[in-house]
């Protein structure tokens, strides 16, 4: 009889590989065709990152993360977890409002503020003034890391309209 326990054990740990070998083979697909997308001509791109770069990026970043699940996996076995109910499911909605908020205004940076600070509020964050602050320095900081720093415009909406001219 260990011995049926013993192979199921065996078993189960190699189930908890599948999620990082799916999420590895995800990120070299990525990265294959990322790589397989043309160079920008220096006029079009002038100092900001070519297009292929950023997914690269984060693919490469993906891959280390994978690289660190499966460590902790193979060092400690994860322990069965309960599922939050209302707020699982409460943020699947937030993020249904999310896309209609960019549907109707056309704009993610009306819609990311509004969002997280309900996604806050909903998993738990008793002061409000925290969720509120999240909420503008986030975005706030996104557009300007992309917009000063990498030199990436994003497309234009309600908030970026007024920013672009």
């Amino acid at each position: 009889m260990p011995l049926l326990g013993a192979s199921e054990s065996f078993i189960m740990k190699k189930k908890l590989y599948i999620i990082p070998l799916f999420l590895t083979l995800f990120s070299f697909v990525i990265i294959y065709l990322s790589l397989q997308l043309d160079t920008s001509p220096e006029m079009i791109v002038g100092d900001s990152m070519q297009a292929r770069s950023f997914p690269i990026f984060l693919m490469v970043i993906n891959l280390l993360l994978v690289g660190i699940l499966s460590l902790q996996f193979y060092k400690t076995y994860p322990k069965e977890v309960e599922l939050e109910k209302f707020p699982t499911w409460s943020s699947m909605l937030l993020f249904l409002i999310f896309y209609i908020i960019i549907f109707i205004s056309g704009d993610m940076f009306v819609a990311i503020p509004i969002v997280m600070f309900l996604m806050g509020l909903t998993w738990g964050q008793k002061k409000v003034w925290v969720s509120l602050t999240n909420a503008i320095v986030t975005p706030l900081s996104i557009f300007l890391l992309f917009d000063y720093v990498l030199q990436v415009r994003f497309p234009r909406g309600w908030l970026t309209n007024i920013y672009y001219g």
